[in-house]
């Protein structure tokens, strides 16, 4: 267990066990309940592939799917190459938290979160931000404030940090982890409860929304996976934000389990019960310590609840191989500790609707060429999903190239079955083939990606196919 990526103090489950306490995590929101088909679709050239990765697979059902992912790890080449094809979504681990960023007032050093942000805008990752307001790493010299300077700090610390990342962050964990464990519902004691009172988390949503108007709200927090005292608690506070008004767009659920504290048998009811409020629904630091298939279907019944629940936009796994979990001992993640993929990573991956398989034959000679026709394959309210289908020429190919370029307005937020890089405008999207590339004869292979409309609907540019 690598104790330098993140710390943390016990928390304890409904069941009475402790287990070590964690930090929120980033999302996809779906404007409407159902999917539309869209109207005037062009006929494909070959048959559709399913995605083949996580992220993938989620984006081709209109979520993302993370990973929390630490600064210090994106040097090593399995773990940065680990996270770029499987992921399409980050979360800093301990990078955005008050400590890292403002460790003296009014000071701030955002060294480490900008590689994570600018390594995750390079992947056309989205970005969720983590967290803005925790009584836990806190500077010392917060908690020495009295209430005004307090007040002053903590909306500073808001500000700042917001509009320092504006328009590159999809979510934001504004406030995180204000209820206490047990029965009782309450708030817990920390500086800003203590100081400011019930108050301070309708001040801070107020706050976050003035300085990134574009960024979703969220809260987040633990053992509120089913129904019980706590996630009642939290569902009274969205309900009355929701009624007067406060901006909140989005509640997190952690979801660490193991076998003192299983998935619920509620699970996706009280997911349910949340979106119902008229908020997203966000699965943010999931790890469920087992192993073989055991593991793999408590994974499956995680992201089979996500599925089931039209708002629940997104899944970030808390960590991306078991050895740099905060559980390691537990090995509770998707990867083993080479990157091997274990059972828990085919029932999600199954469950989202994807598939291991890969491209086609490899072969030889020359006069290779390939060509590219694109269809709109989905629409909800604010975005469309588009697919390319790459298709070999009369000689295999070992690889393809194909350009998509997208118009002012739009923006491409999710990506599967290749491999994307950008221009400097961000419009421009060349895309290479990721485990796809080798095609006989007359076959295809597609690769898919998600359009943020902004107002405008136009089809994507394609550009022609380059064969190697």
């Amino acid at each position: 267990m690598v104790t330098s990526t993140r710390r943390h103090e016990p928390r304890r489950s409904p069941s009475g066990a402790q287990r070590p306490r964690l930090r929120v995590r980033r999302a996809f929101t779906l404007g409407v309940v159902g999917f539309l088909t869209a109207a005037g679709v062009l006929t494909l050239s070959g048959t559709a592939s399913a995605a083949s990765t996580l992220g993938g697979a989620a984006a081709a059902k209109g979520r993302y799917f993370g990973a929390a992912v630490a600064a210090n790890h994106l040097g090593e080449a399995q773990y940065a190459a680990t996270l770029d094809t499987e992921f399409n979504a980050v979360t800093p681990e301990n990078e955005m938290k008050w400590d890292a960023v403002e460790s003296s007032r009014n000071s701030f050093n955002f060294t480490s979160a900008d590689q994570i942000v600018s390594h995750a805008q390079g992947k056309g990752m989205k970005i969720r931000g983590h967290t803005l307001v925790w009584h836990s790493q806190l500077p010392g010299w917060v908690s020495g404030l009295g209430a005004t300077d307090l007040r002053s700090a903590m909306n500073n610390h808001i500000t700042k940090v917001m509009q320092h990342y504006q328009g590159k962050i999809y979510a934001w964990d504004v406030v995180n982890e204000a209820f206490q464990d047990g029965n009782s519902g309450a708030r817990r004691s920390s500086p800003f409860q203590d100081k400011l009172g019930d108050g301070f988390i309708e001040e801070a949503f107020r706050t976050a929304r003035a300085a990134d108007p574009s960024a979703k709200l969220c809260y987040n927090d633990y053992n509120t996976d089913g129904q019980n005292a706590k996630s009642n608690a939290v569902y009274n506070l969205v309900k009355d934000f929701k009624a007067r008004g406060v901006p909140i767009d989005c509640v997190g659920f952690q979801s660490h389990f193991n076998s003192q504290s299983p998935v619920p048998s509620d699970y996706q009811q009280n997911l349910q019960r949340f979106a119902d409020l008229g908020v997203d629904v966000q699965i943010t630091e999931l790890d469920i310590e087992g192993s073989g298939s055991a593991q793999a279907d408590n994974y499956r019944r995680v992201t089979q609840a996500c599925l089931a629940v039209s708002r629940c936009t997104g899944i970030t796994v808390w960590g991306i191989p078991d050895k740099y979990s905060w559980r390691a001992s537990g090995t509770p993640l998707l990867f083993d500790d080479n990157y091997g993929k274990k059972p828990a990573y085919d029932a999600v991956l199954a469950a989202l609707g994807g598939s291991s398989g890969g491209g086609g034959d490899d072969g030889g000679g020359g006069g290779r060429s390939c060509t590219a026709s694109y269809s709109e394959t989905q629409r909800w309210g604010d975005r469309f999903n588009g697919q390319v289908t790459v298709t070999a020429g009369s000689s295999a190919i070992s690889g393809w190239t194909v350009t998509v370029t997208v118009r002012s307005a739009q923006r491409v937020s999710a990506t599967w079955n290749s491999t994307p890089s950008w221009d400097s405008s961000g419009k421009v999207m060349t895309v290479k083939p990721n485990g796809n590339g080798n095609l006989s004869a007359g076959a295809t292979t597609s690769f898919g990606f998600t359009v943020m409309a902004n107002g405008d609907w136009s089809a994507p540019t394609i550009g022609s196919c380059t064969a190697s």
